[in-house]
């Protein structure tokens, strides 16, 4: 589900855990293009508490730090998903005026696509399809 949220980016798994569901203390290296440079980001489930929630931080990446926290919770008509992310830029002042003026947007922009795509799925029958896969 994750590599068809972010499409857009080439993103695909490159290390660790690249297929299947991921558990927690596990990692997996994605492998993407953003702002115009193929990247690498590895991340390490820290914390994992089905069906309620998990977080994954940054273990090697462009980031200072970048902790991701999703949150899940079951309402009356289906499932409220929150996501919570925290991430600091190198470069002192430089990479905080870049947060500011840029980064900021670009990351908020690239989670509620994402986040759209996987309430298509959750949403449809299309979720079959990821889980058969």
């Amino acid at each position: 589900m994750h590599k068809l949220s972010v499409a857009h980016t080439e993103e695909k798994a490159i290390g660790g855990v690249m297929t299947g569901l991921i558990k927690e203390n596990e990692t997996v290296t994605w492998q993407a293009k953003h702002l115009f440079k193929v990247r690498q980001f590895t991340s390490r489930i820290t914390a994992m508490k089905i069906p309620e929630s998990f977080i994954d931080e940054m273990t090697k990446g462009d980031f200072k730090s970048f902790v991701h926290e999703h949150h899940f919770k079951k309402i009356d008509n289906g499932t409220i998903m929150i996501d919570m992310v925290a991430f600091e830029t190198p470069y002192g002042i430089a990479g905080k005026i870049f947060t500011t003026l840029y980064l900021k947007k670009y990351m908020e922009k690239l989670l509620l696509k994402r986040n759209a795509l996987i309430k298509e799925y959750a949403e449809s029958n299309k979720w079959k399809v990821v889980l058969n896969n």
